[in-house]
């Protein structure tokens, strides 16, 4: 360790030379964060260059909280003193609330920090986003995932190596890397520290925690100070723009199908082919948003997040991280489309039939688990002020009665899927819910999962969204139909090859 004291004498010089011409006394910068900085501009100098470009750098919390309201970027009321004089570097996010990281926080060069920056952490200043967030279906993503007994299962069969015993396969429990690799990538992985490791480094010895499900920006992670999310997922570390989480690329990186097939209907749709065509002349960073002026189609963060006024300064909408505040209707995810669910908490959902589920399998809601008549009325009004912002009300209008057709013409055809499923199981043709065995791992209870998670999602989405082929062709109703057909075929073929003593 003798050698690590010039390393980091050398970098805090470095960066003293840094901060005289990057940041002048219009930026100050606190003492902690320089540290940090002149060991990390050399150890890391791709994060340092990222966060110098980010509007931490350059902006105060003081200076946010003096904007008008509505253009404040800042949802705190007030900032301690000790943070609001000095610009958001990297001691003020994983130096913060150490003794809420009990378990994470560790000595590193003299400071206390902690590795995982928590929506917790990012409250001192945003505490509404962390608010809306936290009662979003996104936060709970890993326990809505994970902790469902009936996704769970589904998981293991997706994940989980098989094994041909000469008859049939028998799956094994999916590993946590595999997990963590697949469909925790986008759900979140529950991080806990396990222990510690002592690497050398360039700036000599040091000892750090090692990190379980490391590293991971899913919408739903567990953290290790016990909060769930991670904000990092949208707007990506360390410039924390609001431009890229108003750009449709973020939102690609989970929504693009076949199962959330959201991106590649929206690039398809006529106001996709606006946004490639025309957004060099937009202005992703204006806030509020300004229909019209800033843009000049919708992007997955207007009609779901953004805060938008017309050219008068006129509000249309709130801006909102619970992202179902506009959505009275679930589209994605479960055999049915539903109303959302009152909780972003779905796993105290149980149906009549002893599932996780928020219908039926037959189709029906289960009512007391999800929003009234009257919420969703209040949130399609919410989602149709946007639509007016470009549209007339006669537009308007004719696409949500589209989109409620597609809702229930989708779901039908899932409903005659699952009675052929049904059958199958009722005669003994496969072994599923009636015989306490796995629903999702024979060849018709495959088809079934691809009935309403790839194409009955294609179909609501395109309708939605205006990808217009995705509700045909690609992954919608041709292929709802084709997909029926052959379950019908498969289950003759399943009636046609069992023994006679077993008819």
């Amino acid at each position: 360790m003798s050698h690590r004291t010039p390393w980091i004498v050398a970098g805090t010089l470095m960066l003293a030379l840094i901060s005289t011409t990057v940041f002048a006394t219009d930026h100050p910068v606190s003492d902690a964060t320089q540290e940090c900085l002149g060991c990390h501009s050399i150890v890391t100098p791709g994060i340092v260059a990222d966060w110098q470009k980010s509007r931490h750098a350059f902006v105060t919390p003081a200076e946010g909280l003096a904007k008008p309201e509505q253009q404040r970027r800042i949802s705190a009321n007030s900032v301690a003193e000790s943070l609001s004089a000095t610009v958001i570097g990297c001691a003020e996010c994983h130096t913060m609330n150490n003794d809420k990281h009990a378990t994470d926080a560790f000595e590193h060069n003299g400071f206390t920090i902690h590795t995982v920056v928590s929506p917790s952490d990012c409250a001192t200043c945003h505490p509404t986003e962390r608010d809306e967030f936290s009662d979003n279906l996104m936060s709970q993503a890993f326990t809505n995932l994970m902790d469902n007994p009936v996704y769970a299962i589904m998981v293991n069969n997706t994940n989980g190596l098989a094994t041909f015993t000469g008859e049939g396969f028998h799956h094994q429990p999916a590993d946590d890397v595999s997990n963590a690799d697949s469909c925790l990538s986008c759900h979140g992985t529950e991080v806990k520290v396990t222990g510690s490791v002592t690497r050398e480094t360039d700036l000599g010895e040091m000892t750090f925690p090692v990190l379980s499900n490391w590293p991971n920006v899913g919408v739903g992670r567990v953290n290790p100070d016990g909060t769930v999310g991670a904000c990092s997922s949208c707007h990506a570390r360390h410039q924390f723009s609001i431009e890229m989480a108003r750009k449709p690329y973020t939102c690609a990186e989970c929504h693009k199908g076949p199962d959330v097939p959201a991106y590649k209907v929206y690039s398809v749709s006529v106001h996709g082919n606006i946004q490639k065509s025309m957004d060099k002349y937009w202005d992703y960073k204006a806030v509020p948003w300004t229909i019209g002026k800033d843009f000049t189609a919708p992007t997955c963060a207007a009609c779901h997040s953004s805060e938008l006024v017309d050219e008068n300064g006129e509000t249309l909408v709130k801006r909102s991280h619970r992202m179902n505040d506009r959505l009275p209707w679930r589209i994605f995810g479960i055999p049915y489309a539903h109303p959302h669910p009152i909780h972003a908490d779905t796993t105290t959902i149980v149906n009549k039939g002893g599932l996780t589920l928020p219908t039926e399998l037959t189709g029906e809601f289960v009512s007391e688990f999800l929003i009234s008549n009257e919420e969703m009325a209040k949130r399609q009004q919410t989602m149709e002020k946007v639509c007016s912002g470009c549209h007339s009300e006669q537009w308007v209008k004719g696409h949500f009665s589209r989109l409620d057709r597609s809702i229930e013409t989708s779901n039908a055809m899932t409903l005659e899927a699952t009675k052929v499923l049904s059958a199958a199981w009722k005669e003994g043709l496969a072994q599923g819910l009636p015989q306490n065995a796995n629903p999702f791992d024979e060849a018709i209870e495959i088809k079934w999962i691809e009935q309403w998670l790839f194409y009955g999602n294609s179909v609501r989405f395109a309708t939605a969204m205006g990808g217009v082929d995705y509700g045909v062709f690609a992954d919608g109703r041709w292929t709802q139909a084709r997909n029926l057909k052959e379950m019908g075929d498969y289950l003759k073929f399943l009636r046609a090859t069992q023994p006679q003593t077993q008819k």
